[in-house]
């Protein structure tokens, strides 16, 4: 949002949501008005909502509204590149939902600051996971060579989806430079991801997406013979709401007001989600034919069936007949089961498992929820699954929204180092039920003692106090949006606060609001 205009967005996520199917938010947040189904029954809420490096538009409000969350590590057209929207498209609206000024040019830094390993993104695919326990986490990676073992880190860090993005795709803001001769096929990149997933036993957690360039039924078969389950569009979804690729996104003068924010040219805007819903049939009812002459019924039976597929003979061409693709087409299946001593009819070539939820369970943030249940209601929370459509029960979310009504919660923990994002599950509840506004201040008091795990207090949202006599490890504060922190050594310390560390790395990255009070020194990459 902010790339396209409001009109645009609303219309994709209107139609999507008609035909169940899954739009995505891109960066820069969403206007929670579209977070209620609207009176004639359409809901214009983004199924898939995007976090970025910028975290431009990233609350614990946002994220709870959403039913996927993905973390965009690249794209495709652009891979290395980040992302930048140009000051003249940022209007009121867009810097209210970033949290910006309106004509301020607004960068997305190339690396996420918080993620320079890959133990950092399975902190930050955990702190989704415990804003939002029921969504599931996708992670964008950009088609390359290598891609797979990438894909594999991400599986082992509880991604419950992997896109691969292929370097045909992009708007037209995206340079010419890099559209032209960066990135790769999303074709190279996928069939890596299929392969490497299945040799280490780990296809069946993971659902396989991809995008960069899919426009009609052809492409999804293919893709699901090289081992996607889901397939995305973005330019010729564009094209049926009316884009006509004048190349003019960056400029704010997109003449039929898809990719602007001027009122002027918004006000050309003629797409309706009937025009997107008549695209996606016809792209359907393509891909039934091929599958028709294929001989299957369902799309399940051509993932990762690479022997429906054969490299063309072009003859005559220079370059075509040079070109050897078997590593494209090779079925890692056979090999595998006579490694393993499998049957070959046994190895999963799709999801089969619900969620890829890691082995550490939140037990400290789950504590929290019991016994602010047990607080309100005078009765024991009863068991709950920690992630998953279960994990939020009434008896959670009734208490949560008494709390406004209830004297003030007192709350003590003593903590050690496997005790992650404390408070965050919490947030994540009070968010959902109480919006953006929170709680009053104070209404929730934490005191832990002790040495903190990674994320204390990410996500923080109004009316929540967590102090700390201790210290804490990376990512404090990440993401908070109000709310008080405060960390302090303890009273018979032996030592200089001042002069030791007292918090980790990337502490406050991407938040926006809120107070932090640190008796010690922080480390590297501080907000």
């Amino acid at each position: 949002l902010g790339a396209l205009s409001p009109e645009a967005h609303e219309t994709l996520a209107i139609a999507m949501n008609r035909i169940g199917g899954k739009s995505d938010s891109g960066e820069g947040g969403e206007d929670p008005v579209r977070y209620k189904p609207y009176a004639n029954g359409d809901f214009a809420r983004s199924y898939i909502k995007q976090v970025a490096s910028g975290r431009f538009g990233v609350s614990a409000y946002y994220l709870v509204n959403a039913d996927e969350l993905e973390i965009k590590m690249a794209q495709g057209a652009k891979p290395g590149e980040g992302g930048q929207l140009p000051g003249h498209k940022v209007n009121a609206l867009i810097a209210r939902l970033r949290n910006t000024q309106p004509g301020v040019q607004l960068i997305s830094p190339p690396p996420h600051h918080d993620i320079y390993s890959i133990e950092d993104l399975a902190q930050l695919i955990h702190d989704l996971k415990e804003v939002n326990p029921r969504a599931r986490i996708t992670v964008k990676l950009v088609a390359e060579s290598g891609v797979g073992t990438v894909a594999a880190g991400c599986a082992k860090a509880s991604a419950d989806n992997i896109l691969i993005s292929g370097h045909d795709g992009g708007t037209g803001a995206s340079p010419l430079s890099s559209t032209k001769h960066a990135g790769s096929p999303w074709e190279l990149g996928l069939a890596e991801a299929q392969q490497t997933l299945l040799i280490n036993n780990l296809r069946d957690r993971v659902t396989l997406r991809t995008d960069g360039g899919i426009r009609n039924g052809r492409d999804v078969v293919i893709a699901a013979i090289l081992g996607a389950e889901q397939f995305n569009f973005g330019t010729t979804a564009m094209i049926a709401m009316g884009c006509v690729y004048v190349r003019k996104c960056h400029l704010n003068t997109c003449p039929v007001g898809v990719a602007t924010t001027d009122p002027k040219f918004r006000a050309k805007f003629k797409g309706t989600p009937e025009m997107v819903i008549n695209y996606f049939t016809a792209v359907a009812e393509e891909a039934r034919t091929y599958m028709a002459k294929l001989g299957v019924r369902s799309l399940d039976e051509l993932i990762g069936r690479p022997e429906f597929l054969k490299q063309r003979n072009i003859p005559n061409h220079p370059k075509a007949n040079t070109l050897d693709l078997s590593a494209l087409l090779k079925d890692v299946v056979p090999d595998l089961a006579e490694h393993t001593g499998q049957d070959a009819d046994t190895i999963s070539r799709i999801r089969t498992k619900v969620r890829n939820d890691g082995l550490t369970k939140p037990e400290l943030d789950l504590q929290i929820l019991d016994d602010l249940v047990e607080i309100i209601s005078g009765s024991k929370a009863p068991e709950s699954p920690e992630y998953g459509e279960g994990a939020i029960t009434p008896e959670i979310t009734e208490a949560v929204r008494l709390l406004p009504d209830r004297p003030a919660v007192r709350l003590s923990y003593d903590v050690i180092n496997t005790n992650r994002n404390i408070g965050t599950r919490l947030s994540g509840r009070i968010a959902e039920i109480h919006g953006d506004r929170g709680l009053p201040a104070d209404s929730i008091h934490i005191t832990c003692r002790g040495s903190a795990g990674q994320s204390f207090g990410t996500f923080l949202v109004a009316g929540v106090t967590l102090e700390l006599i201790g210290e804490a490890n990376d990512y404090v504060g990440k993401g908070m949006t109000a709310g008080e922190i405060i960390i302090r050594v303890s009273e018979d310390a032996k030592f200089e606060a001042a002069a030791n560390a007292i918090a980790g790395n990337t502490c406050l990255y991407g938040a926006t609001g809120g107070k932090l009070f640190a008796n010690g020194r922080a480390g590297e990459r501080f907000a």
